[in-house]
């Protein structure tokens, strides 16, 4: 089967333009270009990912239903944000563990906006006891996590993001030879790429490509959470 592109340009021109007329009115109006050029690309990609997302790691999902599925719904959760603008200005899709859907769980995440293109992998924004699960993990496997980290093809295709804590974290000596490791207060990794690369007919190669490279990351994670790879 030949490769197909997923993404074009109307996708991102729906997007600066949601951007710059963030309205209830004007999003009603145009509706079916949302539906057509920006909400049904995202659920084929996913559709179309799902067996390849299976042989990385039978236990993660891609799950292509519009409502309860891999795709984060457009609408923002304003309740407790002074922004009130009702839209979101990305198209995000997280792909979970089959056992929990939450969205600091491990998980690969693909997100496009007009203005950003990237790839994550990992668990952000883990809570404490989480962290400490991971942690721990470091600290009994240091070389499986040095080596999940430091792999030239993971390497080539994406760097380690994400905030540290600036003390070390309760419990952890100072002086362990990878501080720096357990002071992450996210533990991912991402890929940034670009709309040119959204919309070429390889893309979902190239991103299949980069949770390959990701792998053993987040073996390394979802093990240290006792959840099956």
């Amino acid at each position: 089967m030949s490769a197909k592109a997923h993404f074009t340009p109307r996708f991102f021109r729906f997007l600066k333009e949601l951007k710059a007329n963030n309205r209830r009115d004007w999003f009603i109006a145009n509706k079916q270009r949302y539906e057509a050029d920006v909400r049904d690309p995202m659920l084929n990609f996913i559709a179309d990912f799902a067996p390849r997302l299976r042989a990385i790691s039978r236990h993660y999902l891609a799950d292509p239903r519009p409502m309860g599925g891999s795709m984060f719904r457009i609408y923002r959760d304003m309740r407790f944000s002074p922004d009130k603008s009702p839209y979101k200005t990305n198209v995000g899709a997280h792909f979970t563990h089959g056992t929990s859907k939450d969205v600091h769980s491990p998980g690969y995440y693909l997100h496009l906006a007009a203005d950003e293109v990237f790839v994550a992998s990992g668990v952000w924004r883990p809570d404490s006891q989480t962290a400490a699960k991971i942690r721990d993990a470091i600290v009994a496997r240091p070389k499986n996590w040095t080596r999940a980290i430091s792999g030239r093809p993971f390497r080539a295709k994406c760097e380690l993001d994400g905030d540290r804590l600036q003390r070390p974290p309760a419990g952890y000596s100072p002086d362990h030879p990878l501080i720096e490791e357990l002071k992450r207060k996210d533990f991912i990794a991402s890929a940034t790429l670009t709309q040119a690369d959204a919309c070429s007919p390889r893309f979902l190669d190239q991103f299949v490509a980069i949770c390959e490279v990701s792998a053993p990351l987040m073996r390394f994670l979802t093990t240290a959470l006792e959840l099956p790879w």
